[in-house]
C-alpha cells in the first residue's frame, strides 16, 4: 500500500482487488476461490447465512491498477455535445456575412427591389467608433483598475500559500484571532458607508435618510445573524478547528494540487473562448433583406434559422463542460490525497497527481461526465423551481409538484456527495460507488451526509476578514498615489472581489480535500487499520459532535 510504483502496489493484499477482477462488484464479500485478495485480519470460515453478511469487512482501498473505463455511454454524449458545438461553431465562421454590423449603413434601392450599402455613412461611423475607443484606453481610471488587478492576481498566489502554512500550523490561533474580525469587518463598513453617505451631497440625494437606515439596519440583522451562528456553534468550532488544520496538512504535502487545479481552470477558460468566437460568428449568419411595412420598406437583418439552436446547444454544452470540470477538479485533488493517505510513510507517492490526472480524463472520464450532467440537471430544475416561487403561482398541485422536485434534488444532491471522491479511490462507475459509499458509511456508524459545515463557514470568514484588510490596504495605497477621488473605492472594490474569488478557489480546495480525507478514514474503519494516526484522533469525535444528543456510542477504532 505504500509503495509509490504501479507494478508493485497491484499485488499488495491491501489493494481494492486485482487487475483481474477489477470489473466485480465490491458490494459482496469474496468467495472461496475469488480473484479478491485476502482481507488483512483473517477469520475462521464460517457456513451459513453470514458468509453473505454485507457487514462484513470489505478490502476497499486505492485502486493503484488498471481501471476499465465506466459510464461510456455519458462520455458518447458528451464528446457529441463537444463536436456538434466545434462543427457548427467552424461552419459559422466561414459562413459568415461581415455585414452584419452594418445595417443601419443599408438603405433600400427602389430600382433593383433590394438593400444597397451607403459608404459614406460607414466611414463616418467607423470614425466615431476609432475615436471612442482612443478615448476611453487614455482613462486613467481604466489604468489605475487594469494595474491593480494585475497586481492583485499576482499577489494571490503567495497570498494563498501563507493562508494555507498558517493553516497548517497555526489553525488555532488563526481561527480564535479572527473570529473578532467576522463581526467588526462587517460593522466597521456598515457604519463608514453610512457616515461617508450621509456627509456626501451626491450619495445622500441618490439614498434618502429613511434608506440609509433600512441598509443600516439590514447589515446589523446580517452581523446579528453570524454572532447567532458562533455561538450555537461554539462546542463545535474546537474540532473544526482539527480538521482544517489536517487538511491544510495534507493539502500542503500535495502542493502541486495548486499547479494542476488551476490550469484547469484555464483550459476550461481557453475551451469557452473559443465558444464563445463561435457564437459570436453564429450572429453573422444570414442576410439583410427588404422589411415591408405601412407601405415604407426598410433594411433589416435576417437570422439563419438554425443559429437560435445553435445558441441551445453551446450554451448547453458549456454548463456540462463547467459542472464536468468542477468534478473533474473533485476527481484528481481526491485521487492524489487518498494515494498521499494510504501511503504507509509521510512521502509524497510518486506520481500521484499524474496517476489521477490519467484515470480523471481516461477511465473514470465517463463517470465525470455522469456525475457533471446530473449536478447540471439539478441546477437547471432547482432554477426553475426557484423561478415558479417567485412567481407565486396559486393551487396544491404547483405546491405539491415543488415538494416533490425538491425532495428528487435532495436525493441526488445526496447521492453525489461523496460519489467522486470514492470513484477516485476505487475506480468504481458512477452507481456502483454512489451505492457502495452509502453503505460504508452506515456501517461504521457514520453520517452519510456530511454536515460538518461549520469549517466551511470559519474558511470563508477567514478569507472576508483577509479579502477585506486588503482593500484596505488597497484604498489607503489608490488615496496616496492616484486622484481617482471616489473611484478608488470601485477600483478597491473590484480587487477585494478578485482576491476573495481566489481565496474562495482555495476553500473550494481545501473542502474537497475534507471530504476526501473523511471517506478514507471511514474505509480504514471499515478495514480495521489505522494509515494516518492524526486523522484517527481527529476524525472519529464526529459522529460524537453532531450526534451528542443521540443514543449513538462513543465509538473508537479497535487497532
Amino acid at each position: 500500500m505504500g509503495s509509490t510504483e504501479e507494478d508493485t502496489t497491484t499485488s499488495k493484499p491491501t489493494s481494492l482487488y486485482d487487475a483481474a477482477s477489477s470489473t466485480e462488484p465490491l458490494l459482496f464479500k469474496p468467495t472461496t476461490g475469488s480473484a479478491y485478495p485476502s482481507p488483512p485480519i483473517e477469520e475462521p470460515p464460517q457456513s451459513g447465512p453470514s458468509e453473505s453478511d454485507p457487514t462484513q469487512s470489505l478490502q476497499i482501498s486505492f485502486n493503484y491498477g488498471p481501471r476499465p473505463f465506466k459510464d461510456l455511454p455519458f462520455l458518447i454524449l458528451f464528446l457529441l455535445f463537444v463536436l456538434c458545438t466545434f462543427a457548427f461553431g467552424i461552419f459559422s465562421i466561414f459562413h459568415r456575412n461581415d455585414n452584419y454590423s452594418n445595417v443601419s449603413a443599408f438603405t433600400y434601392d427602389s430600382n433593383s427591389t433590394s438593400c444597397v450599402q451607403d459608404t459614406s455613412f460607414l466611414s463616418s461611423q467607423l470614425w466615431v467608433s476609432e475615436t471612442s475607443f482612443f478615448a476611453l484606453s487614455s482613462s486613467s481610471l481604466w489604468t489605475y483598475l487594469v494595474w491593480t488587478l494585475v497586481i492583485t492576481s499576482v499577489l494571490s498566489v503567495p497570498i494563498c500559500l501563507l493562508l494555507l502554512l498558517l493553516l497548517k500550523h497555526y489553525t488555532k490561533q488563526i481561527v480564535y484571532v479572527l473570529l473578532p474580525f467576522f463581526i467588526i469587518m462587517p460593522v466597521f463598513f456598515d457604519v463608514y458607508w453610512f457616515v461617508a453617505c450621509t456627509l456626501s451631497s451626491s450619495c445622500s440625494d441618490a439614498f434618502p435618510l429613511v434608506y440609509r437606515i433600512l441598509v443600516f439596519v439590514f447589515i446589523l440583522l446580517i452581523v446579528g445573524v453570524i454572532v447567532w451562528i458562533i455561538v450555537a456553534n461554539w462546542h463545535r468550532i474546537e474540532l473544526t478547528v482539527r480538521i482544517i488544520g489536517v487538511a491544510s496538512d495534507a493539502l500542503s504535502r500535495n502542493l502541486g494540487l495548486f499547479l494542476v487545479i488551476p490550469l484547469l481552470t484555464v483550459g476550461l477558460l481557453a475551451y469557452y473562448a473559443s465558444i464563445v468566437v463561435f457564437l459570436v460568428f453564429s450572429r453573422f449568419n444570414g442576410k439583410i433583406v427588404a422589411k415591408e411595412s405601412n407601405g415604407e420598406y426598410t433594411c433589416v437583418w435576417k437570422q439563419d434559422s438554425w443559429v437560435p439552436a445553435y445558441f441551445t446547444l453551446a450554451i448547453l454544452t458549456m454548463l456540462w463542460s463547467l459542472t464536468s470540470m468542477v468534478e473533474a477538479q473533485v476527481y484528481v485533488t481526491s485521487g492524489t490525497i487518498a494515494q498521499w493517505y494510504f501511503s504507509k510513510d509521510d512521502t509524497k507517492p510518486h506520481r500521484g497527481i499524474r496517476r489521477s490526472l490519467r484515470n480523471a480524463f481516461g477511465p473514470s472520464s465517463g463517470t465525470i461526465c455522469l456525475s457533471g450532467l446530473l449536478v447540471f440537471v439539478v441546477r437547471v430544475v432547482r432554477a426553475a423551481v426557484d423561478s415558479a416561487r417567485e412567481e407565486d403561482v396559486p393551487g396544491i398541485v404547483n405546491l405539491v409538484l415543488r415538494c416533490c422536485v425538491n425532495a428528487l434534488m435532495s436525493a441526488i444532491d445526496f447521492l453525489n456527495k461523496f460519489t467522486i471522491n470514492f470513484a477516485a479511490i476505487t475506480g468504481e462507475a458512477y452507481c456502483t460507488s454512489a451505492r457502495m459509499t452509502y453503505e460504508l458509511l452506515r456501517r461504521n456508524l457514520l453520517s452519510a451526509v456530511f454536515v460538518e459545515t461549520v469549517s466551511t463557514r470559519l474558511l470563508a470568514g477567514v478569507i472576508f476578514v483577509f479579502s477585506s484588510v486588503y482593500a484596505i490596504a488597497v484604498c489607503a495605497i489608490l488615496k496616496g498615489v492616484s486622484d481617482l477621488g471616489v473611484n478608488m473605492y470601485t477600483v478597491a472594490a473590484l480587487a477585494w472581489v478578485l482576491l476573495i474569488l481566489v481565496l474562495g478557489f482555495f476553500v473550494h480546495v481545501l473542502d474537497n480535500v475534507i471530504d476526501t480525507v473523511y471517506i478514507c478514514y471511514a474505509i480504514d474503519k471499515d478495514r480495521g487499520e489505522v494509515y494516518k494516526h492524526e486523522v484517527h484522533d481527529v476524525y472519529f469525535q464526529l459522529p460524537i459532535s453532531r450526534n451528542s444528543r443521540s443514543s449513538y456510542p462513543s465509538r473508537t477504532l479497535d487497532v
